[in-house]
């Protein structure tokens, strides 16, 4: 995204004192990490797995150049014989995931890492940085698609993102999940994601007339002409531009839509809707925005409010009622050896493990299985290879690919997992090895 969040130095300070430990006891055999959420947020039926391209992406490039070499020096913390182990590393290890687009449930792995205990303590920071936050977006992007099907949806959410790369990050995850396309021009360009634009009240207020106003637009932007319509007065505006409509279509101009961002959206769109038809323009399209999110927009679905597409901003960028996820990297094997934590309310599952996916009758999604890799269960392993011998095992995905495989990841949920509140919960069961294996350690 920049050179700051390019760095390996974006970590936690305790990455580089471990790896100095490490370093000074000689430890540094195959361990094998994995992420996972403990539990769901409240209202959340299901996750949306995203960011795993941006992972690979950071694998690939992990290294330490000279400055960050000579920072670290500067900190007074490590020794230069350690400092100078970290010219040549690299991340040399195997990458199992989830692709993106996955729908999964709490305690299954959603990536397994194995490397050098070195390596792969090193990159925990980042990794969960990355996938947590675009799976947290994905995931209430998903709701909002799910809560108005077959309706365009535009991610409006750059002015209120958390920081630049919150933003890009955000546009892509939410059209990973199945949204149209992005406001966000940096974000279209970089992930090839369809650009939308409107305009602003301000290009309205600084005409002395608003019908001059839309029709400078339609002149300007003839392909793109959508003109919001709320500055003043929403249904004047709509016979004005009814009437701008009619006389530019002389001209061989046509205004492409209106938009809506404020009041009482629904009543608006009945009238406006009204004006123009009774106008004879059916085919200009109402756009509604202003503070959305997948309870708005369920609201408005229901109601059959004529809206055509929607921007949705803040509350999705940020995933305002459920912003962060209890999620975790943690260790399962080392040198051999299953690990498992035992921390009151934090216990993991030990070993490598895979989650099997059985389907039912009618291709829904039937149950979950979390077990030892290696076992053989009923369904599809959802962990696939992603990297190996730290290159890559495949092209990176495209991004249009990894959207159609989540919309078939929805289509798999039964239809207790689609209501926007919490639904019965749904919990992957652990396979017998793996309850037995947790059992031995505990013994132990």
């Amino acid at each position: 995204m920049n050179r700051s969040c390019e760095s390996v130095l974006l970590t936690d300070l305790y990455e580089l004192t471990m790896l100095q430990a490490y370093f000074d006891c000689a430890m540094n055999d195959s361990a094998t990490f994995e992420l996972f959420v403990r539990k769901l947020p409240a209202d959340r039926n299901f996750l949306m797995a995203a960011g795993l391209e941006q992972v690979l992406d950071y694998l690939g490039g992990l290294h330490f150049d000279a400055p960050d070499i000579e920072a670290l020096a500067r900190t007074g913390r490590f020794t230069a014989r350690f400092l100078a182990s970290l010219e040549t590393l690299r991340f040399t290890g195997s990458v199992h995931a989830m692709p993106e687009g996955t729908v999964f449930f709490p305690d299954e792995p959603i990536l397994r890492v194995t490397a050098p205990l070195r390596e792969a303590q090193l990159i925990e920071s980042r990794i969960i940085n990355l996938m947590h936050f675009e799976t947290v977006v994905a995931s209430k992007a998903a709701r909002c698609v799910l809560a108005a099907p077959g309706k365009l949806l535009v991610d409006f959410g750059l002015r209120r993102a958390h920081g630049a790369e919150a933003a890009l990050l955000s546009a892509r995850s939410s059209y990973l999940a199945g949204f149209a396309g992005t406001a966000t021009l940096l974000a279209g360009l970089r992930f090839g994601i369809p650009l939308y634009g409107t305009m602003a009240h301000s290009y309205v207020q600084a005409h002395d007339e608003e019908t001059q106003a839309f029709e400078h637009f339609v002149r300007s932007q003839p392909d793109n002409a959508i003109l919001l319509i709320d500055t003043y007065d929403t249904e004047a505006a709509a016979r004005k531009v009814a009437a701008l409509a009619r006389a530019l279509e002389r001209e061989g101009l046509a205004v492409k839509g209106v938009r809506l961002d404020s009041g009482d959206l629904g009543v608006h769109a009945c009238k406006v809707r009204a004006i123009l038809d009774d106008a004879g323009l059916r085919q200009i399209t109402i756009f509604a925005s202003g503070n959305l999110d997948e309870y708005r927009l369920r609201d408005l679905m229901s109601a059959q409010a004529p809206i055509d597409g929607f921007g949705v901003g803040t509350r999705m960028n940020t995933s305002a009622d459920a912003p962060y996820l209890d999620c975790a990297y943690k260790l399962t094997e080392y040198a051999g050896k299953p690990r498992r934590k035992r921390s009151e309310g934090k216990a993991t599952w030990p070993g490598r493990k895979q989650v099997f996916r059985r389907l039912d009758a009618e291709g829904r999604l039937a149950s979950d299985c979390i077990a030892l890799a290696g076992e053989r269960h009923a369904g599809k392993e959802l962990l696939e290879p992603a990297m190996s011998d730290g290159a890559r095992t495949k092209p990176p995905v495209r991004l249009e690919s990894a959207r159609e495989y989540a919309r078939q990841q929805l289509d798999l949920l039964p239809d207790s997992l689609l209501d926007l509140e919490s639904a019965v919960p749904f919990r992957a069961d652990a396979s017998e090895p793996l309850r037995n294996l947790a059992l031995r350690l505990d013994a132990q």
